[in-house]
């Protein structure tokens, strides 16, 4: 039995991805989805006629990791597809953002998804994907995102290089590097009682455009997936430019000078 293994999947590109799955976008017999809200986790496969088998665990929570690997030792499966789509960003200024935060942020947008990985390619055959949500925020330094945006820099880089790594395995890695996505990640993003970081909003995609996009990039083998236009004329964008002056740009545009 091949299964499906996807982190993040309460909400958001996780539960897209979970319906993605379910709706026979992949070679999969069951999906594991993993979460911190097993209320949301049942009420996910309560609504999904795949097989799913829902895993409660907090992914930024280092004890998480072995968990998961006693659990990968029981079972023996064989992981056809691994998805972490878990994490989480604060627009504010990294002063004004406890420290605890912070780190929490580091914890569960890089340091799960290197765990994840490290742990299940033993249990990945040749053909088997690997997919880690990273952003476009991953290009270029963002002042007031700045922990968000270097974190999901570290999962960019990562994948595009252990997609390397692992190519004589023929385990394929892909970042997928959304723009503005209408998800739960606001919710969490933007304190309520303070003025918006973010006023400004370029393009606004649905998750399922993400979603969509990135499967297609999966099968043509890239490395990295990108959705839209205007996702990609800004990596373009800060490619070219001095970062000096994409971070001035961005600081006008949403009036923080």
């Amino acid at each position: 039995m091949k299964i499906a293994i996807i982190t993040g999947a309460s909400s958001g590109l996780g539960e897209e991805y979970v319906k993605c799955v379910a709706n026979g976008c992949a070679d999969i017999d069951e999906i594991w989805a993993i979460a911190r809200r097993a209320d949301r986790l049942e009420e996910l496969k309560n609504h999904t006629a795949f097989p799913v088998r829902t895993i409660s665990l907090d992914l930024s929570d280092p004890a998480s990791y072995e968990a998961y690997a006693a659990l990968l030792r029981e079972e023996q499966p064989e992981v056809g597809l691994l998805i972490n789509a878990s994490g989480f960003g604060k627009f504010r200024a990294v002063m004004d953002t406890p420290l605890e935060v912070n780190l929490n942020m580091v914890d569960l947008n890089c340091k799960a998804v290197m765990a994840l990985c490290q742990l299940t390619v033993p249990y990945m055959p040749s053909g088997s994907q690997i997919i880690n949500i990273a952003s476009v925020a991953a290009f270029q330094p963002i002042p007031y995102i700045n922990v968000y945006g270097a974190t999901k820099a570290l999962v960019l880089h990562y994948s595009r290089a252990l997609n390397r790594e692992l190519k004589k395995q023929g385990v394929h890695v892909m970042a997928v590097c959304p723009f503005w996505t209408k998800t739960e990640f606001f919710d969490r993003a933007v304190a309520s009682d303070e003025k918006p970081v973010v006023k400004k909003y370029i393009a606004m995609y649905k998750p399922e455009e993400i979603v969509a996009q990135a499967w297609k990039d999966a099968k043509k083998g890239k490395d990295m997936s990108k959705c839209g236009f205007k996702a990609r004329l800004q990596a373009l964008g800060v490619k070219i430019l001095p970062h000096s002056m994409v971070m001035d740009t961005w600081l006008r545009q949403q009036e923080l000078e």
